[in-house]
């Protein structure tokens, strides 16, 4: 369990501006779509005018490059890395700094934070593995970033930003998409939008996605005789090729108020639920015969759900701008998986076989495997003023607390 409080300022030194103003970056993007407003500094900037080290993807890049979620995107961000051992169960590295994390339920906090619009997600055992459909963009924030982003945020912090509700128009999208996986089988996606303009002053964007990943990993028949027992073990009930396929579907929902020309409202809730089968390493050993083989012995499947749900609002005060943003993120994981490998090599080396036995003490199968379930539950609350983005003396002020708490269950 974790709790924090942050309260901090950021102060900013600007040289005056040689070129006409151009009004707000917001207007200026309106203008020329090339520019890519980024908030890594808590306010809206023209990236070209943000003083870090920040790498951003916009929608249309986004969709270029064909990315589906953040393992896609970390291809395209340099000096970002991604290491995964499954769906949800991946660790993001900033020129290769760590601080012991490896993506076990018991380990240390990750060097990296995730944003999700305004709410922190990170967790222990990995980043939300979401969908990246219908993004402004994501931000890749290298070098420390405590000041703003606070806990897990030593080596860089990665921000998924959503499109906000329009309120000019009534408008929509639909896609689709069929694939096939090298080595593997066919997968395909559906996904879609529509914004509803309300009103003059309000909308509504809703968002669903369906996406199935194709397998590509092959259980292959195997069998294993434990030394101390003699009992030979097969898995000819699990043989089975692509094996390892991911189903994800989700949706978002956000609604968006403006109160007044000064004061906007925006609560926003969004969920997904992902579900995984087989096992994602190939297997180097005298058991297989090829490459992207395995033989595993139990059966694994993985589901992760999780929702989130946020308000945030905006206002002025003088010519001040104020931010007072909060949300909850639940989580919850349960996973099988094979352990039959330590239970072979415990009996071969220590002839742990032994002590399994029923009871009438005959020795039966030491075969082991795990269910897991994992919950997360995080708060988190921020207020904070900022001064005008024209002066050349510019202060960012804010308040900052967020809570915790992982239960972990572990069944072998």
């Amino acid at each position: 369990m974790l709790a924090t409080l942050l309260a901090g300022t950021a102060l900013t030194l600007s040289a005056p501006a040689l070129s006409q103003d151009t009004g707000t970056p917001a207007a200026a993007a309106s203008d020329d779509q090339n520019v890519i407003i980024v908030t890594a500094q808590k306010r809206a900037q023209n990236l070209q005018d943000v003083p870090v080290a920040i790498t951003a993807l916009g929608t249309e890049k986004l969709a270029e490059l064909g990315v589906n979620e953040l393992e896609d995107a970390v291809k395209f961000l340099p000096s970002v890395t991604i290491q995964t051992g499954g769906p949800g169960f991946s660790q993001v590295y900033f020129r290769g700094v760590a601080s012991g994390e490896n993506a076990n339920h018991s380990t240390s906090q990750p060097t990296v934070g995730t944003y999700l619009d305004e709410m922190p997600i990170t967790t222990i055992q990995g980043a939300l593995d979401i969908h990246a459909y219908d993004l402004a963009r994501i931000e890749a924030l290298a070098g420390p970033q405590g000041t703003l982003y606070g806990a897990s945020s030593m080596a860089g912090t990665i921000k998924l930003v959503t499109n906000p509700p329009d309120y000019s128009a009534s408008y929509g999208a639909f896609d689709s998409e069929i694939n096939a996986v090298a080595h593997g089988s066919i997968g395909g996606q559906v996904e879609g939008f529509y914004n509803a303009r309300l009103s003059d002053s309000a909308a509504l964007r809703v968002v669903a996605w369906y996406r199935h990943d194709a397998g590509y990993i092959d259980n292959v028949a195997g069998s294993r005789t434990y030394p101390t027992s003699g009992i030979t073990q097969n898995n000819a009930n699990l043989v089975q090729n692509d094996y390892n396929d991911v189903d994800t579907y989700g949706a978002r929902a956000a609604l968006g108020i403006e109160l007044d020309d000064s004061w906007t409202i925006r609560p926003t809730v969004m969920g997904q639920i992902q579900e995984s089968n087989g096992n994602f390493a190939q297997e180097r050993s005298t058991a297989v015969s090829g490459d992207l083989q395995t033989v595993q012995y139990n059966p694994e499947h993985s589901e992760d759900r999780w929702i989130q749900a946020a308000l945030t609002i905006e206002g002025k005060i003088g010519n001040w701008d104020l931010v007072a943003t909060g949300g909850h993120l639940w989580r919850s994981d349960e996973v099988s998986q094979d352990y039959s490998d330590y239970a072979f090599f415990y009996d071969s080396l220590y002839g742990y076989g032994a002590y399994f036995y029923d009871n009438s003490g005959a020795l039966v199968n030491p075969n082991q495997y795990i269910n897991a379930a994992d919950k997360y539950r995080r708060w988190f609350g921020e207020l904070r003023i900022s001064s005008p983005q024209d002066n050349r003396l510019r202060l960012i002020a804010g308040l900052f607390a967020q809570r915790q708490q992982h239960d972990i269950t572990q069944n072998y």
